[in-house]
């Protein structure tokens, strides 16, 4: 078995696997985490190449799960597939492996592999000579692809639980940018927070948050300069940012016009925003994170940040755009803003 992968997350870098060893290794690296009761799709061959996973399902929804991962291969003309489970539910893998050798290969889909794996050992839940039912001992855990992987800075988190609690908020970073939220109110001219409580209306709760709230390309500077040095932003710069991507229209301009080259920056800056945002404020910066680890080839990460940005507000439109892409495996594109060309306002 050879099979090359190209890791999304660096244009540049791409494995080439030659065994069952390899492409356990291979998993964590482009997945970005360890996957557990998991089914991890490699796909090879398409015109675009992309790599998935799910959650390995229940008896009775393997038909549905199987489906969600065909959908996508057939609409990228994907040819070859590998996939690795990892599971103890022995019988329920080899149900999985059959289902989903049948449906891909019906669909005209090479199954290079179906490996499984728990324990330290892998299996072949299809059945190949040479390979005991007992399974093969392995430890990828000093293997080239996990040593390139640190060479380039990439921290491979040891479940999606792990990847997800790093965007967790930190609770005295929280309260700091209350704090800060707090000291933007109290500048508030009086006249207005007075109209504001007296005779409230639209025009005067907008201009009340304006007084506070970057513009757009308030917004825009503010990120650049902090992009540009490395830098993070201070509390009251923070709450300012939260307060402007809270505004879909001022959010566009967190994201429109990003490019692959500059995504990870973005995904460092906006995860060190969305970790001090006080509820309620989560959403503008959870989604712009979303766009950004998805534009970084980072898969997994984009939908810890959709999950965390659709927890603040479900109905949140860039973070079901995100979840959209990530659902129909579309690959990080330069010229993602070209579709929306109106922007992605509500």
């Amino acid at each position: 078995m050879i099979v090359g992968a190209h890791d999304e997350r660096d244009a540049m870098t791409t494995f080439t696997a030659r065994s069952a060893e390899d492409i356990l290794a291979l998993v964590p690296v482009v997945m970005g985490f360890d996957p557990h009761e998991s089914i991890v799709m490699l796909t090879f061959g398409g015109r675009e190449s992309f790599h998935a996973r799910v959650d390995l399902p229940p008896p009775d929804d393997v038909g549905s799960c199987v489906a969600s991962l065909l959908a996508p291969v057939r609409r990228h003309g994907v040819s070859d597939v590998v996939f690795a489970v990892f599971s103890g539910q022995d019988r329920l893998v080899r149900r999985v492996a059959r289902a989903l050798q049948r449906a891909f290969e019906t669909a005209g889909v090479r199954v290079i592999d179906v490996i499984h794996a728990h324990d330290g050992r892998w299996f072949t839940p299809l059945g190949h000579s040479g390979v005991p039912t007992h399974g093969v001992p392995y430890d990828v855990s000093d293997h080239p692809y996990r040593a390139q992987a640190v060479f380039e800075g990439r921290v491979t988190a040891a479940s999606r639980e792990e990847l997800a609690a790093r965007l967790r908020p930190v609770p005295a970073a929280v309260a700091a940018i209350g704090d800060a939220l707090s000291e933007l109110w109290s500048r508030v001219p009086e006249q207005l927070r007075d109209t504001v409580e007296e005779s409230p209306s639209e025009e005067s709760a907008r201009e009340l948050v304006d007084s506070v709230r970057p513009d757009g390309s308030a917004l825009r500077a503010m990120l650049d300069r902090h992009l540009l040095a490395g830098t993070v932003p201070d509390d009251e710069e923070t709450a300012r940012i939260l307060l402007a991507v809270h505004n879909a229209q001022i959010r566009d301009h967190a994201w429109f016009g990003m490019r692959r080259v500059e995504a990870a920056h973005h995904v460092r800056l906006w995860t060190d925003i969305v970790r001090r945002a006080p509820e309620g404020l989560v959403a503008g910066a959870a989604g712009v994170l979303a766009f950004a680890a998805w534009m970084h080839g980072d898969g997994a990460l984009a939908w810890c940040a959709v999950d965390r940005c659709l927890e603040d507000e479900p109905d949140h439109s860039l973070g079901r755009i995100v979840a959209d892409a990530l659902e129909r495996a579309v690959p990080p594109l330069d010229d993602w803003e070209g579709r929306f060309p109106g922007g992605l306002a509500g």
